[in-house]
């Protein structure tokens, strides 16, 4: 299955990335990055194509022909809103989604089983595949701001609002859309990622002093082990938790499946 992922030099992006290096099923990954990505230069792998990307508000028909089969996406592109202005934030953390989520929605799926694919003289009777897009949210995102509501929780709720909509709106439910709303990534026992991952910014670090161990044993719900968490969003794209969107009470955004940092533990039995 081939995926597409970002943000494969952060926190998030680079335990997407460990996760889907070790998945035997994952048979291609297409990292859109700025740069060459570190990991890949150290863990070298034929199935591996980084995509030196500069713009991520535009993809011109080279790009997407590279990604042409793609399954699915992980959307792990992010800044901490202390780094940049408001503006810039705003264009990282919405625009850019937005953008990708229009340009992957029209590729060429996966190829269907040629077993099942077809009948009589060869007219399909397979629907194309959804293309699953998985954003990559904040715990504290909401979709409801109040006069108290961070801007940051305030922007990642109006860009869920934005692919749900761009996810309703997609013929035969061709794009279908994840956010996962991770509260307290946590790579203490991921050493894989270790070496990759860049110097935060120093509030997280003074964060992590006195809330690592507490949320660890008191407030699990909150929790995020990035080895797990890689792998369930890289299982997300893949097609693997598609009943989460069929189940009832299971939270929506229009045309769009919100996840909580609760139910990634609850899924993934941690």
């Amino acid at each position: 299955m081939h995926l597409i992922l970002t943000g494969a030099t952060g926190l998030i992006g680079s335990s997407a990335l460990d996760a889907m290096l070790r998945m035997s099923s994952v048979t291609k990954i297409s990292i859109l990055s700025r740069r060459p990505v570190q990991m890949v230069q150290d863990r070298p792998d034929p199935r591996v194509n980084v995509i030196i990307h500069k713009d991520f508000g535009t993809y011109d028909d080279e790009v997407l022909a590279q990604l042409k089969g793609a399954a699915g996406c992980v959307w792990a592109i992010g800044v901490a809103q202390s780094q940049v202005s408001r503006t810039e934030y705003v264009q990282i953390t919405k625009a850019y989604a937005e953008a990708a989520a229009k340009a992957f929605s029209s590729l060429p799926g996966p190829e269907p089983d040629a077993a099942t694919a077809t009948s009589g003289e060869g007219a399909s009777t397979t629907p194309a595949p959804p293309f699953r897009f998985v954003y990559v949210a904040g715990g504290d995102t909401t979709t409801k701001p109040g006069l108290l509501t961070a801007f940051q929780a305030r922007i990642k709720g109006e860009t869920e609002l934005s692919l749900g909509s761009l996810c309703r709106s997609s013929p035969n439910n061709q794009l279908r859309g994840y956010s996962v709303r991770i509260f307290y990534p946590d790579m203490a026992g991921h050493d894989a990622i270790k070496p990759y991952v860049a110097p935060r910014p120093l509030v997280h670090n003074v964060a992590e002093v006195f809330l690592d161990a507490p949320i660890r044993r008191f407030a699990k719900n909150l929790w995020a082990p990035t080895e797990k968490m890689g792998e369930f969003l890289a299982e997300v794209a893949m097609g693997r938790h598609d009943d989460i969107a069929a189940a009832d009470g299971q939270e929506k955004v229009d045309g769009m499946t919100i996840i909580s940092n609760a139910d990634l533990r609850r899924f993934k039995g941690y």
